[in-house]
């Protein structure tokens, strides 16, 4: 049992407090998901020729002054490094390849969660509160976000294998269920090159779906694929550069509720996680039915 939610705002005055309404969205899935947390946020687009890498270290100790430094002069990166407790982000216009492979020979201990030019991605160990307190969630601004709190059931606890997952660029999805042949979809996948960093039954899912829309498929195509290839019960909310999108299986047996109101698009995986939200008397609330996208767009 996990818990999702997921917040599109509409109204652009509120864009800046985004994460002081998020909050108690993430708080509110507690029960669902102590064991660790994480969100991706997507906020104002870097240049042009630029991308955002986030990047994370377990080791609470580790100099990212020095990794900003071997970078700059390694790569000539012109690189900007902003830190939050044990993760950071990267801004630079080196390209994604160039960075994995420097930070694989060089600091083999930082994880790149994520890669594009408006998401960043924040995921720990913890409480939902503790982890929204570590990285200061609540001050985050942004047009729309994704979020997860996660109960493990089927993999380790620790930060790699919380959600949200990725793959490719300004993409992300978190999962509320079980897949029963993951194994099988990661098998399928490793024959096409592709490599996993978890064995998190999610990251097959994720991978999926971004081998799927790398082969030519738009995201609509991708899931109707899923559906065929992916065995088990789930409800899967993504987030793109402009646009947040949810599914639930073909039986629905993971709960999602959504509140659209002409300010924001909230989802989550029960409604106490909204009933905070500014004006939610007059937002139409719903549940999303099964095997049907549905998608919301800035």
């Amino acid at each position: 049992m996990c818990g999702i939610v997921g917040l599109l705002v509409k109204n652009q005055k509120m864009r800046a407090n985004i994460g002081e309404l998020m909050l108690p969205m993430l708080i509110g899935m507690t029960e669902r998901g102590p064991d660790s947390a994480g969100l991706a946020i997507f906020g104002a687009p870097v240049g042009s020729s630029e991308r955002k890498f986030s990047l994370y270290c377990a080791a609470p100790e580790f100099d990212w002054a020095k990794l900003s430094v071997d970078l700059n002069n390694g790569l000539k990166a012109d690189a900007k490094v902003e830190v939050k407790v044990n993760h950071a982000v990267v801004t630079t216009g080196i390209s994604p390849d160039t960075l994995k492979a420097w930070l694989k020979e060089h600091y083999p201990q930082v994880h790149l969660l994520s890669v594009g030019q408006l998401m960043d991605i924040y995921k720990d160990t913890g409480t939902p509160a503790q982890v929204a307190s570590r990285y200061d969630f609540s001050k985050l601004s942004g047009s729309h976000l994704v979020g997860h709190t996660r109960m493990a059931t089927e993999s380790a606890i620790t930060p790699s294998h919380a959600h949200p997952f990725t793959a490719g660029e300004d993409w992300c999805l978190v999962h509320n269920g079980s897949l029963s042949n993951a194994h099988s979809i990661r098998r399928k996948l490793e024959h096409e090159g592709i490599s996993f960093e978890t064995d998190n039954d999610t990251e097959a899912a994720c991978r999926f779906l971004q081998w799927r829309m790398r082969e030519g498929d738009d995201l609509k195509t991708a899931l109707e694929h899923g559906f065929d290839e992916l065995d088990g019960f789930y409800t899967l909310l993504m987030g793109t550069k402009d646009q947040l999108a949810l599914v639930r299986d073909p039986f629905a047996c993971k709960p999602a509720i959504v509140a659209e109101h002409d300010d924001y698009v909230a989802i989550a995986s029960e409604f106490r996680s909204l009933a905070h939200l500014p004006d939610i008397k007059n937002a139409k609330v719903f549940e999303p039915a099964p095997k049907e996208m549905y998608v919301w767009k800035l």
